[in-house]
């Protein structure tokens, strides 16, 4: 390794697009893994189809994954995480700990791209009966579930009749501290809303919401259709409770628009969870030395022009690390990241030839 060499720290879609990106320009670039595979959270958490397109993801990854490990550019390390770190701009030492033990690298920039997770639905106050109800599951658990054409009701291992989203399930919440919007939660349960239908035709689903928060070119993508052509029901209201009630479940709330308390029956329930900065983006930020924001994501030292850098020379940020972001949010970041650091190690390089 030399100093003209960027460390990319997470192999999912961002760290992958900005390995690419860098090897594909004749920067040399080291990616670091923790896990054994790559693709990140798509493939971790069985995610079935890309948001908004359906692509299925593991494929979409795979072929992401392959332009790195084919490039002689790019270098990968898997089951290995970053422990030390050290020196200046331009020439920083990582340390890495992996199966053979540890050693330090020489690196001239770094960009983080260790993603977020899923909010927790049962970590703060049993939302909605999660660990309580077998028929109560996350976005990624109903993921799952799509990925094998297959959406059953856990306790019965029968389809269900009727089928709810509850959205922002720990986003724009003040009490939790998620006082944020996490951006893509409406637009992947409608997208499931809509997978549900086309494998259940017979199935009634419902989203319960606050506001439905479609951005760009979601709304003809996913949210009109879900409505006029899968006939997916879209209710404003505010879920308050989920009971049990015989061998189904009891949504009990306000229907905002009308004025009026609901109870709805319900095979199943599905939360649609928000994004948290995951614990690799906030280990990396105290590892690093970069400012956090107050949520713990990494803060963006230049935005809104430049969202990529942090508060640190040489260190950048890019996709979920730094907030919510979709995929396509991710994948330009990580790109905008990867020109950045070439940029920084050749200035560097420059500089010390003169």
């Amino acid at each position: 390794m030399a100093f003209d060499t960027v460390a990319v720290v997470g192999g999912g879609p961002g760290g992958l697009r900005a390995a690419q990106s860098i090897a594909d320009i004749g920067g040399k670039v080291l990616l670091i893994e923790k896990r054994d595979f790559l693709g990140g959270t798509p493939v971790a958490e069985n995610y079935a189809g890309l948001t908004p397109y359906g692509a299925e993801a593991e494929p979409q990854m795979q072929s992401m994954a392959e332009a790195v490990t084919s490039n002689p550019n790019a270098q990968v390390r898997l089951s290995t995480e970053v422990v030390g770190f050290a020196g200046e701009p331009g020439s920083y030492s990582v340390t890495l700990r992996g199966p053979d033990g540890e050693e330090s690298v020489d690196v001239g920039a770094v960009i983080v791209a260790t993603g977020f997770q899923h909010f927790d639905p049962g970590r703060e106050t049993q939302f909605y009966g999660y660990y309580e109800y077998e028929d109560v599951l996350t976005l990624t658990d109903l993921e799952a579930m799509l990925k094998q054409h297959q959406v059953v009701r856990p306790s019965t291992g029968e389809a269900p009749k009727s089928l709810c989203f509850i959205q922002c399930v720990g986003s724009r919440d003040r009490q939790i501290g998620n006082e944020y919007c996490s951006k893509v939660c409406c637009g992947i349960a409608s997208k499931e809303a809509i997978e549900v239908r086309e494998l259940l035709p017979d199935c009634k689903v419902y989203i319960f919401y606050i506001d439905m928060r479609m951005y760009g070119y979601w709304e003809s993508q996913i949210y009109w259709p879900a409505q006029e052509k899968h006939h997916v029901q879209y209710v404003k209201g505010m879920v308050t409770e989920v009971l049990k009630k015989g061998d189904g479940l009891l949504i009990r709330g306000e229907d905002t628009t009308m004025g009026r308390p609901m109870e709805i029956p319900m095979d199943m329930v599905v939360l649609s969870v928000g994004m948290e900065p995951s614990a690799g983006t906030r280990t990396m930020a105290r590892v690093l030395g970069v400012q956090q924001n107050k949520y713990g994501f990494i803060e963006a030292a230049g935005s809104p022009l430049d969202p990529v850098s942090t508060d640190r020379d040489g260190i950048y940020a890019c996709g979920a690390a730094l907030g919510p972001a979709d995929l396509e949010d991710t994948v330009s970041s990580a790109s905008n990241a990867a020109m950045k650091a070439m940029a920084f190690v050749r200035s560097q390089a420059a500089a010390a030839a003169n």
